[in-house]
């Protein structure tokens, strides 16, 4: 699991991090947060695939949505046998009744 936070969940949180806070233009005045960054790079990244700037966060969204999908998957799929195991427990715990947790009155408390 810190893998998976180290190589997946960090560069996308450093990614849409810098892109929030340079597509609002909060910049603490340094240049790379500013928005005239967010549209140079955009439109470099726009040149060099020969599509419009304007719809690459979209499709970085897409592709993050994509992934993390994916990587999803693979997780369940490996753990598949406690994800089962657990599954397995609450659904008979809710059909026997013992899924909600006793309500105690505490106004007659000592």
């Amino acid at each position: 699991m810190r893998y998976l936070l180290i190589f997946w969940a960090l560069p996308l949180g450093l990614f849409w991090g810098w892109y929030g806070l340079s597509y609002h233009d909060i910049n603490f005045g340094l240049s790379f947060f500013s928005r005239e960054m967010n549209d140079l790079l955009f439109r470099i990244y726009g040149n060099i695939l020969g599509i419009d700037p304007t719809i690459i966060p979209g499709m970085v969204a897409r592709a993050c949505l994509l992934d993390s999908v994916i990587l999803l998957a693979i997780i369940a799929f490996r753990r598949r046998r406690a994800l089962w195991a657990w599954f397995k427990e609450k659904r008979s715990a809710y059909r026997s009744g013992e899924a909600a947790p006793e309500v105690r009155n505490l106004s007659s408390a000592p």
